[in-house]
């Protein structure tokens, strides 16, 4: 299929179902089954089988049409992490179930991997999954979660065989977040809000239909997830000056009285490093096109947290006493991050969690010089342990 295919394809869909006069959440689900919602998934499931970069035709139809779009920054861990790994490991009853009200934002997923006790070594989760005839009863504690206050599933990675390795005794689930023995609890974050959450399982039944991939295979299913979610976090799509270098470019504008040579140095070398990682995000997404992510998606979710502290400091830099003032400390729990919509004290306070999710900074340094630079891998002496045995 190419471009100009799709296009009139789009404006079909558009004839038959006007966006003016059509419900948005029947409009979403009228464009996944016209196969316009990812067109590089496979029909039946919300796309074409086309190449991923033509749903930029799409969107762009889309757009000037004035139709609604599936509010994606507040379901993006379902969009960014849950589908693909779906797609990849799911059954073909899975993805029917899930994919389209996911799609359409009728079910905001969140993710249950990180523990108290393993966060950055992800395979040391202890988090037990226990058979029971034809369900697993699941017992644990996650920390870091976003969006689990309004999650109506999550992607949950569990210890189903204590007797082997780390790696080898893993599975992964799909999990109710309205099941008995689920309890959410709120994180109060530096900024006042409590966007994360802990959560806790207590005897929690998942049926074994809910089981993405083997029993034992978690680890494997686990790394498309996280692949996913550091391109989904480093490799957004966003115009030249857009993103973080945007209000402090702003503010230089808006400052005269703040301009020295210095900070004029610091703000020209933050401006270009942003434009190279933009475009390092358009090679990035090329990249997907024709293949699926790797470890590029972990220097460019690294790059991301590095520039984003930076660039918030200096914003706070050149606001003086003015980007102090941070307007609501109430302990909100909202459903997504809002960086740009928000008071620069916000953003600076913010930006220091971007080094821990998603990946922390210094785990994403092993991957990059062991994966990318081929630099030889540290000593590890707990890969062949079985999981029991390992210290806690």
């Amino acid at each position: 299929m190419n471009a100009e295919t799709l296009r009139e394809r789009t404006r079909e869909f558009l004839d038959r179902n006007d966006p003016a006069t059509t419900d948005r959440l029947e409009f979403l689900r009228a464009r996944f089954d016209a196969g316009l919602a990812w067109v590089h998934f496979p029909e039946g499931l919300g796309g074409l089988g086309a190449e991923r970069e033509l749903q930029n035709v799409v969107d762009q139809e889309l757009a000037a049409a004035g139709a609604p779009d599936n509010d994606p920054r507040r379901i993006g861990i379902g969009l960014g992490m849950a589908a693909p790994t779906i797609l990849a490991f799911g059954t073909d009853e899975q993805k029917h179930r899930f994919l389209r009200p996911l799609w359409t934002g009728e079910e905001v997923w969140c993710q249950l991997f990180s523990e108290p006790g393993a966060g950055s070594d992800l395979a040391a989760v202890g988090t037990r999954a226990v058979r029971d005839g034809d369900d697993w009863l699941v017992t644990g504690q996650k920390v870091w979660t976003s969006s689990a206050h309004s999650a109506r599933w999550a992607i949950l990675l569990t210890r189903t065989d204590p007797d082997v390795p780390k790696h080898a005794g893993m599975s992964y689930f799909v999990l109710d977040m309205t099941a008995p023995g689920v309890e959410v609890r709120p994180l109060r974050q530096i900024t006042g809000e409590a966007e994360f959450n802990e959560v806790f399982m207590t005897d929690t039944r998942i049926p074994d239909t809910d089981r993405l991939g083997e029993v034992g295979d978690g680890w494997r299913v686990a790394q498309t997830t996280l692949m996913n979610e550091r391109v989904a976090i480093g490799g957004r799509p966003v115009p030249r000056e857009g993103g973080m270098i945007g209000p402090v470019a702003r503010a230089w504008r808006d400052r005269p009285e703040v301009r020295t040579p210095e900070l004029h140095d610091r703000l020209v070398d933050l401006w270009v490093q942003s434009e190279a990682l933009r475009l390092a995000g358009v090679r990035l997404r090329q990249q997907l096109a024709v293949g699926h992510p790797g470890p590029e998606g972990s220097a460019m979710k690294l790059a991301f947290a590095r520039l984003n502290q930076e660039l918030t400091g200096l914003e706070l830099e050149m606001l003086g006493e003015d980007g102090l003032r941070y307007d609501d400390w109430t302990m909100r729990r909202p459903d997504l991050v809002d960086f740009l919509g928000r008071e620069a004290g916000y953003r600076y306070l913010r930006a220091k969690g971007n080094s821990i999710e998603g990946g922390t900074s210094e785990v994403l340094r092993n991957i990059i010089a062991e994966r990318v630079l081929g630099l030889p891998a540290e000593a590890r002496v707990d890969t062949k342990v079985p999981w029991k045995d390992l210290p806690r």
